[in-house]
């Protein structure tokens, strides 16, 4: 992964990193479709150094990736200057499992389906609704800020 160059002194520690794509809700997925930059919501759930989306696969943002896995994805929170804070990833998109998502067995899904029907649906089951699919993307560049360490300073 790329190391963060400019502005250190306000990007997260990878614990501080953790803990906020843990807790965040919605992420923004760009991608690059025939008529320029597509950016969509989307719910997701952070696993060991990866991102994980579970996407529509008719969707336009399904359409994109499937042309060009680059993406960027942006999660961020707070609403005064000083309580900004917020990460960018970006990466290629890798499709994991099999399209749409029935519910076959796939030892890679096992945690990320656990943390994703817990974190949206407070349940320990994941429903399948054969609409979906899942992406996976470890990110080649994280940066990431926090403002409120600026408060601190």
């Amino acid at each position: 992964m790329v190391e963060q160059k400019r502005g250190r002194r306000i990007a997260m520690s990878p614990g501080e990193l953790d803990a906020f794509l843990a807790s965040e809700r919605t992420c923004r997925v760009g991608t690059s479709g025939h008529s320029g930059p597509h950016v969509t919501p989307l719910w997701f759930v952070w696993n060991t150094g990866s991102l994980w989306l579970y996407s529509l696969t008719r969707s336009q943002r399904w359409a994109d990736i499937a042309r060009d896995p680059r993406v960027a994805v942006l999660v961020d929170a707070g609403v005064d200057y000083h309580e900004l804070r917020g990460a960018e990833l970006v990466g290629d998109a890798e499709v994991v499992g099999e399209v749409p998502r029935t519910g076959e067995a796939e030892p890679a899904l096992e945690v990320p389906e656990r943390l994703f029907a817990r974190k949206y649906f407070d349940s320990e089951e994941f429903v399948h609704d054969q609409r979906h699919a899942w992406l996976r993307i470890t990110p080649e560049t994280v940066r990431s800020w926090d403002f409120r360490k600026l408060a601190a300073h």
